[in-house]
């Protein structure tokens, strides 16, 4: 028996008919074979960082090929995983802040892995701010503009390329990292602008989730999700002393800081055939911080 959409555009076939989805579970010898990443192409920014070195060896471990993109070009992990894991890996240099960089790139990924779907894209890119107050004489409209125009327009540039992509191979999935700060204020430290930007970032992945499901017939095959990392051992805060993030510890439940490794499991999980009915959804991986 078929219903009506009323979620899609005035344009856009609305008619749905009311079937499971059954078939894509058929082939699956047991349900740990839908956490595969074999076969699978996936894109990570920010690979070159703590987290994003984590999640593209996570990915490789599980059998993924890999687009390692970054800022700074640095090929040495992309060859390391490419040796251990048995894969492919290919580091790109991209600035994710200019729109025109991000397209190349992603034409670039295309001709580099001719007659393969780009699977997932991990828009993992970002900047921490490192200011304080808005008060302070450090933070000028510029200051707060570089953290906007990494977290959020980067975001936005990686998002809207590679949906083009997905939606002309009929499948994908988008994951963004987002922020435990996009959900609380955090303290003693002031950081409302990249509190800000991180919220940004969340409610970009709810919005596209509504947004892209649309793009395939039938509905669904192109998801978004977030992982909104706590307190987490990276250069990011490596500017921050011990003491004060001493302080972070003690307001989480676990007690201490995550390490990035531990961070990766939400994006497996996200980017698996396991998670074919999840979408907009944020994961927070932070220690139980914002359950108090």
């Amino acid at each position: 028996m078929p219903f009506e959409n009323f979620l899609r555009g005035p344009n856009e076939f609305k008619t749905v008919p009311q079937q499971p989805p059954t078939q894509q579970y058929e082939s699956a010898k047991s349900f740990l074979d839908l956490f595969s990443q074999k076969g699978k192409l996936v894109v990570v920014t920010g690979a070159a960082g703590a987290i994003g070195g984590a999640i593209c060896h996570g990915f490789a471990s599980a059998g993924a090929d890999l687009c390692m993109l970054d800022y700074k070009y640095d090929a040495a992990l992309a060859d390391f995983l490419s040796e251990k894991y048995h894969i492919k890996a290919i580091a790109y240099q991209v600035d994710i802040t200019k729109a025109e960089d991000v397209e190349t790139c992603v034409h670039a990924i295309q001709k580099d892995f001719p007659d393969r779907s780009i699977d997932t894209f991990i828009a993992n890119a970002g900047v921490a701010w490192t200011h304080g107050s808005i008060l302070s004489e450090s933070a000028t409209p510029d200051a707060w503009k570089r953290v906007m125009d990494v977290n959020v327009q980067g975001t936005f540039h990686c998002s809207k390329y590679i949906a083009e992509v997905f939606k002309l191979q009929g499948h994908g999935c988008l994951i963004l990292t987002a922020s435990m700060s996009s959900h609380i204020a955090n303290v003693p430290n002031y950081q409302t602008c990249y509190n800000a930007s991180k919220a940004a970032v969340r409610h970009m992945a709810r919005g596209f989730a509504v947004e892209f499901a649309h793009l395939t017939e039938p509905a669904g095959r192109i998801r978004c999700n977030s992982v909104s990392p706590g307190y987490t051992d990276t250069i990011l805060s490596s500017f921050v002393p011990t003491e004060q993030r001493a302080q972070w510890w003690g307001l989480t439940p676990q007690g201490r800081e995550a390490l990035p490794q531990e961070l990766v499991g939400a994006y497996l999980y996200l980017a698996s055939d396991a998670a074919s009915f999840t979408n907009g959804c944020d994961i927070p991986v932070d220690g139980g911080y914002t359950c108090v």
